[in-house]
């Protein structure tokens, strides 16, 4: 109610500035009534002045006062007819309230009452608390286990079997988890993931718990259930730089209206993982449209790019072939040479690139890295020291 006690003020303050201002016009849109009427009053002025006498000013008031009244008669005819300033203004108030009225009816919400943000929040975040848990998700997909190869679905039937007899093989559960994925048997597949973690307890690593909520995901089709939700909040605790569980997290709070925590948490996903993450490019089919649900909107060509090769990169790579080594080492090198090529970038991206170049061996590379970076750098003493460190890791310094 008071939401159109508020509005029906403004439209009648609307109005009453619209009828004020025909009104003057209806006055004075003659110019020349206007300049007669200033005659009379400096003629009056001449008079006091002692500049016209008496009979002089009578006089020329009377010619004056002459012409006023021709021009004020002539004027009337058109612009002070009767009715002419009611009409003018309904044929303005009438459309100005009519459509405002109408636009209200269309686009907004009579009844409704105010919803600040935080209370929108807070019944966001109702809802999410109150959304279908795994087992109701899971009931509204079909069935889609795979059965078209009889040797994979005899081993996984046999490997059933001996799990019931060897409740706590631990090498067993997590062959089946494997085995059941490859079927999409995905309902089996994270019931045996979650036997896995809890033979391995405090042991259970990250990893362990993101492979249980995707598994969980992919299970209910791509929603993420609150039982999905616990898992991955299990594995950022554990790791707060796990990719697969802020993924999922962003598309937890995309699903539950919350596209600004979901943008928050891609974008920085996006600035800390490398140009090969598997994440990477489902987040960019969506983070667009995400932004501007968010109030942010951000076209995918501004957003961070993903960093090079860290020494974590590095050392992850020890269990390839040094071919196969060299190679995805210098992709990411060359991801982050052509960004801080085109882009520029902070003090630490270029000492990881300097880094790079000397673990890949291109010393002379990672000297041209470090010289340019010193000139960029050259104000910052912090940035330099950075720089330093980098490439005595590089081998250019003794």
């Amino acid at each position: 109610m008071l939401f159109w006690i508020v509005a029906g003020l403004i439209l009648a303050l609307c109005v009453t500035f619209v009828a004020t201002a025909l009104r003057a016009r209806s006055d004075d849109a003659r110019p020349d009534v206007a300049v007669y009427r200033d005659q009379l009053k400096e003629l009056d002025r001449d008079r006091d002045r002692g500049t016209l006498s008496s009979e002089e000013s009578e006089a020329a008031r009377t010619e004056v006062a002459r012409r006023l009244l021709a021009a004020d008669k002539a004027g009337g005819k058109t612009m002070r007819g009767p009715g002419n300033l009611p009409l003018g203004l309904a044929l303005i108030a009438v459309p100005v309230i009519g459509l405002s009225i109408w636009t209200y009816l269309a686009i907004g919400a009579p009844g409704y009452p105010d919803l600040p943000l935080q209370s929108r929040i807070a019944q966001i975040e109702a809802g999410r608390a109150d959304r279908p848990d795994q087992a109701t998700a899971e009931a509204a997909i079909p069935d889609r286990i795979d059965t078209s190869r009889a040797d994979i679905t005899q081993m996984a039937a046999e490997l059933k079997r001996v799990l019931v007899d060897r409740p706590d093989d631990l090498r067993g559960w997590q062959l089946a988890v494997q085995t059941q994925t490859g079927m999409n048997d995905l309902e089996a597949a994270w019931r045996s993931q979650n036997r896995v973690l809890a033979l391995r307890g405090d042991d259970a690593t990250a990893e362990d718990f993101a492979l249980l909520a995707e598994i969980m995901i992919l299970a209910a089709d791509g929603y993420v259930s609150p039982q999905a939700e616990t898992a991955l909040a299990e594995a950022v605790r554990r790791d707060p730089r796990n990719g697969t569980a802020r993924y999922y997290a962003g598309v937890m709070y995309a699903q539950g209206g919350r596209p600004d925590r979901a943008f928050a948490i891609w974008r920085a996903l996006i600035a800390d993982s490398t140009p090969d993450a598997p994440w990477l490019d489902p987040i960019y089919g969506q983070i667009e449209r995400v932004s501007v649900l968010a109030g942010d909107p951000t076209p995918v060509d501004q957003l961070p790019q993903p960093r090079g090769p860290t020494a974590d990169d590095v050392a992850a790579s020890e269990d390839l072939t040094p071919e196969d080594r060299i190679e995805m080492i210098g992709n990411m090198v060359q991801g982050l040479s052509e960004r801080l090529a085109t882009e520029g970038g902070a003090a630490p991206d270029w000492a990881r690139l300097i880094t790079s170049y000397g673990v890949l061996g291109r010393t002379a590379d990672a000297d041209a890295v470090y010289q340019e970076a010193k000139t960029v750098f050259a104000a910052d003493p912090d940035a330099l020291d950075t720089l330093a460190r980098a490439a005595d890791l590089a081998g250019l310094t003794p």
